[in-house]
């Protein structure tokens, strides 16, 4: 199939392009301007890269000209910053992405798959863990911003025929996360330990999360472009939490060495808990992590060790 990855070349979007690229499929990556691609592809690969404006109509009509599916990954802000500007958040990802959707019609590109942000969109937990019909009420614009993206998706399926498998991923972590950004906690600490800098713990580290490796999440991402059910909103996840301090201990474990810890006041932006029931995705998409945390967090220190030593 051909598919056009909005974001295709950033943490995320480089291991689903990878991933899709496995099974034979034609990419148009399509990225930001100045964004070059991640590496090198081979012959054998049919990549091809675009830069552009996702909220130009010109730039993205042309890059989805003759495509099958469209993956959305572009986000322009991160949740611990989105409250400081939800007007910029609210045109630069839902108004850009009603442009995407109005162009897939007139080009009549008949599936979306979207990334959602399991982390955020249902906000404080009335019970873990936490499955699809949970009540959705997100305490930062980052999060209010993707679940009305959702429901666009969903009102553009039901009112044009445009297919959407909407995936509320977990906490992602792994190679090519960027830790200058601080987002990912499990990358950001690695990066600090390996560096022998102490590691700066917003709370009193009992703040857990659902940390899902990379490949599991590009996995994920394969399964939607191949599903076909009639289920269009699923949680992509481990199904376990792991503390913030539980997360550090790991880490000290796997580098045989101590890390510093230094504790700062809680944000109260930051949901106590967070674990996502991953049974739908299971049961529709055949589809199940396999890389344990453990395994997970030695491969991006091996990656981040190379990094540093560049």
């Amino acid at each position: 199939m051909r598919i056009t990855v909005f974001g295709g070349g950033g943490f995320i979007g480089s291991t689903i392009v990878d991933r899709l690229l496995r099974d034979g499929h034609e990419i148009c990556v399509f990225e930001r301007a100045r964004v070059g691609p991640y590496r090198r592809f081979d012959n054998g690969e049919d990549v091809r890269w675009m830069t552009g404006d996702l909220m130009s109509v010109h730039d993205i009509t042309e890059a989805i000209d003759s495509t099958d599916i469209v993956v959305h990954l572009v986000s322009t802000t991160l949740p611990k910053s989105s409250n400081d500007d939800p007007i910029y958040d609210v045109q630069s990802n839902l108004v850009a992405t009603l442009h995407l959707l109005n162009a897939m019609v007139a080009k009549s590109v008949k599936k979306i798959v979207f990334i959602s942000s399991g982390g955020t969109v249902y906000g404080d937990p009335i019970y873990l863990p936490v499955d699809e019909k949970h009540p959705t009420n997100p305490k930062v614009s980052y999060g209010i911003t993707k679940l009305a993206i959702e429901k666009y998706l969903l009102l553009y399926q039901y009112q044009y025929g445009i297919k959407a498998n909407i995936l509320r991923v977990a906490n992602p972590y792994g190679e090519r996360q960027r830790v200058e950004t601080a987002q990912g906690a499990i990358a950001v600490f690695l990066d600090k330990a390996l560096r022998r800098r102490p590691i700066e713990i917003w709370g009193d580290g009992t703040i857990t999360r659902d940390y899902l490796y990379i490949g599991d999440v590009a996995e994920a991402f394969a399964r939607a472009v191949q599903y076909d059910g009639t289920e269009s909103v699923f949680n992509v996840s481990s199904g376990y939490g792991t503390s913030l301090n539980e997360i550090v201990g790991k880490i000290e474990a796997i580098l045989g060495h101590p890390i510093e810890r230094s504790y700062r006041p809680g944000r109260p932006f930051d949901v106590p808990a967070s674990v996502l029931d991953n049974t739908l995705a299971k049961r529709e998409l055949e589809w199940h992590p396999k890389v344990d945390l453990d395994a997970g967090i030695k491969m991006t220190a091996a990656w981040l060790r190379a990094q540093i030593h560049e």
